[in-house]
């Protein structure tokens, strides 16, 4: 084992060497010239460094009275975003300071350092030059308080379990498995220490880990949405892995530096599924506000309050409507059912509920309730209350009689007067307030078509939100083309306000197939009772038609608007008929969620007017284990069509500028192409997020040759 791992270290060392010279971030010698240049083309390069005090991979630091770090590059440069892009590996308790000095950069370290450890200052992209703002990017200080600098590295890939997309700039934490408890009913590893190392993942979901021991590590990734440096359930999205990993056993990998978009980049050993877990809140009443006359509005801290009873001192109870505003009720809506004028200012009652005491426990405890509301004259009615004040005393001058002008109806409703609908999409219908009385019997449908000309009663009925009570939708068994014309007579609605409705009339249209795409699905799969959700996405991935509890057979998706489409898929273990995020602190992984790709590994569908698509998806290939390989493929496919793509948009571009200036123009082609791969250790891996195998060298284009390190 100790000739392994000196063999190892050996390796890494070189790869580091490698590493540094790649990304332009270590030591380099004085550059032949450090004028400005004046004049000729635009300067698109980076800074480029020149000398380090102490030297890069420097050890044996002072842990209590550390040097000042000098960095100087070929010409000013200038700070941007340290408090977004600069991090240290560990994490120092107060962060370094960093100030330019000349055409350089000094670095003040203000923390008591660990001793024997390696610390890793990782500047982003903060260091930019100073005319053009050209970054320097994954630009990296490493030095040591011991005799050694930690060589080892691993990589990966951090992606968004529900949409199957890369999450970027997430922070990747490395524990030593053997310093934190090991986790068994519950895991609270990212609440309890601090991590030994940290990496960062690029813009394109991939990270590449430095400086780690050739020990097992507990790993975990998140999206630091505040910049905080600190996960924060409900807020950042959070990933984990449910093994161990040791950089020393895991296969080879690739390392290139993406000439595209400047950051390096690598095959990934791991796979991170992230989603948005959820924080311990504490049931308690965490607000209250009357918002007009007849609603009021509770705040819970936590979802799913166990609400006993709600008493007024003015509001009969059977004149209260409880009504949940949000999916987990912890934002409660009270309508009052009575008329304005019975109505006080200010209503006084107590609410009966489960709290959480001092020692987290939940008893049930009674709360005052007071909502006041008092009536606010807006600039409007102000402005309009004026001007019928100056006709009337106008009229009373002039001796004739002066009409108030009639009030308009306060009851709203909310509803289309006219559009194209079909089977998949139907009337939506909101109100402002709850409705007491609804008379769907006095409203009616009626069609007329091309050969029937005499308008014909339409069967319909409506449909209230599972949420929403306000809202309703209006299904109908719409014709193509037929037209169609709605009558709600005066009064069919009433709402707690004792409010009524005015005659509504709206005209609709069933809309044209040929206008449409259908999709044909077509699932194949060894296990029977699975159940999948199928769900038809735009470009972008929200989500435009689906279908649920699917099995294995034959599905069709009308109505299918033109344009580009995905078909992502997620694995109802359950069958619930939903996706079922992750919890970290119960240690349960995600479902999974995967994007369809055809023959040629595209993922988005070219849907046009009047096509007819078949797609046949084969659950046990779509839903294959994950291994390094399969990963690898789904990003070099998914970076091919990215490529093309851009490819496609620049050279539309070029022809629009040729045209536009009338002349040939000039091809300005982009080549894309890589950098030769750098291959990590062998070895192997199993368990949830690492792969097995070993990857090999791939050549892109941009170094002379392939460079290749591995045992």
């Amino acid at each position: 084992m100790r000739h392994r791992t000196s063999i190892a270290k050996r390796i890494m060392t070189t790869l580091s060497a490698a590493i540094v010279l790649l990304f332009g971030a270590a030591l380099l010698t004085k550059c032949a010239s450090t004028m400005t240049p004046t004049g000729g083309p635009k300067d698109t390069l980076p800074p480029v460094i020149v000398l380090m005090q102490p030297d890069n991979f420097t050890t044996n630091i002072d842990t209590l009275h550390p040097p000042k770090i000098y960095v100087e590059f070929n010409e000013y440069v200038q700070i941007k975003d340290q408090q977004k892009e600069l991090y240290t590996s560990p994490a120092m308790k107060k962060k370094p300071s960093v100030v330019r000095r000349g055409r350089g950069i000094v670095v003040t370290i203000k923390d008591t350092l660990r001793p024997n450890t390696t610390y890793a200052i990782n500047f982003g992209s903060s260091i930019q030059d100073n005319n053009e703002s050209n970054p320097l990017h994954s630009m990296r200080y490493v030095f040591s308080t011991g005799d050694e600098i930690d060589s080892m590295y691993m990589s990966g890939y951090t992606a968004d379990s529900y949409k199957a997309d890369s999450v970027s700039k997430s922070f990747i934490y490395f524990f030593i498995a053997d310093s934190v408890e090991k986790p068994t009913e519950w895991d609270s590893t990212m609440f309890k220490y601090k991590p030994h190392v940290i990496a960062r993942a690029e813009k394109n979901g991939i990270f590449i880990a430095q400086n780690l021991k050739p020990v097992d590590y507990r790993i975990y990734a998140f999206e630091d949405t505040n910049n905080n440096m600190e996960y924060e359930p409900s807020v950042d999205q959070i990933g984990f892995l449910d093994s161990t990993y040791n950089p020393l056993t895991m296969p080879g990998f690739s390392i290139w530096f993406d000439s595209l978009r400047h950051y390096p980049s690598a095959d990934p050993q791991l796979y991170f599924r992230m989603f948005m877990d959820k924080k311990f809140a504490r049931h308690t009443l965490s607000g209250q506000e009357r918002v007009n006359r007849h609603k009021a509005i509770l705040y819970f801290g936590a979802p799913n309050p166990d609400v006993k009873e709600i008493l007024f001192d003015s509001i009969p109870s059977d004149r209260v409507i409880y009504d949940p505003q949000t999916v987990g009720k912890d934002t409660v809506a009270l309508w009052f059912d009575m008329a304005p004028e019975e109505l006080p200012d200010t209503i006084k009652g107590t609410i009966r509920y489960l709290k959480h005491d001092s020692i987290n426990n939940l008893v049930e405890s009674t709360d005052k309730l007071r909502l006041a509301w008092v009536k606010v004259e807006t600039k409007e009615e102000r402005e309009e209350r004026e001007r019928l004040e100056k006709e009337r005393e106008k009229a009373a001058k002039a001796g004739t009689e002066w009409v108030e002008p009639e009030v308009p109806n306060p009851f709203k409703i909310t509803i289309p007067s006219s559009g194209d609908f079909h089977k998949d999409k139907h009337v939506d219908i909101e109100f402002d307030f709850p409705l007491t009385k609804f008379d769907s019997a006095a409203i009616t449908l009626k069609m007329t078509t091309e050969q029937i000309t005499e308008p014909q009663d339409v069967e319909f009925h409506f449909i209230q939100d599972s949420i929403n009570r306000c809202k309703f939708q209006l299904r109908a068994d719409w014709q193509p083309l037929a037209k169609y014309e709605l009558l709600m007579p005066a009064g069919v609605f009433e709402n707690v306000a004792h409010e009524q409705n005015d005659t509504i009339k709206c005209s609709y249209t069933g809309s044209d197939p040929a206008k449409f795409a259908k999709v044909n699905i077509n699932l194949k799969s060894s296990k029977d009772q699975a159940r999948y959700i199928l769900q038809l996405t735009n470009a972008q991935g929200k989500t435009q038609k689906q279908i649920r509890n699917a099995t294995t057979g034959s599905y069709t998706m009308e109505y299918v608007t033109p344009g580009d489409v995905m078909l992502r898929v997620v694995e109802d273990l359950n069958g619930n008929g939903k996706w079922d995020s992750g919890d970290m602190v119960a240690m349960r992984q995600p479902e999974r969620t995967e994007i369809y790709k055809n023959e040629e590994g595209l993922e988005t569908i070219a849907t046009k007017e009047n096509w007819e698509f078949d797609i046949e998806v084969d659950m046990d290939k779509l839903f294959a284990p994950i291994t390094m390989e399969t990963v690898v493929k789904m990003l070099n496919d998914r970076e091919d069509e990215r490529l093309k793509k851009l490819a496609e948009e620049m050279a539309k571009k070029r022809k629009e500028n040729a045209n536009k200036n009338n002349n040939q123009g000039q091809s300005s082609g982009m080549g894309f192409g890589g950098m030769g791969g750098m291959g990590g250790l062998g070895g192997s891996s199993s368990g949830m997020g690492g792969f097995g195998g070993t990857s090999g060298g791939r050549s892109t284009g941009g170094l002379n040759g392939n460079q290749s390190f591995g045992r």
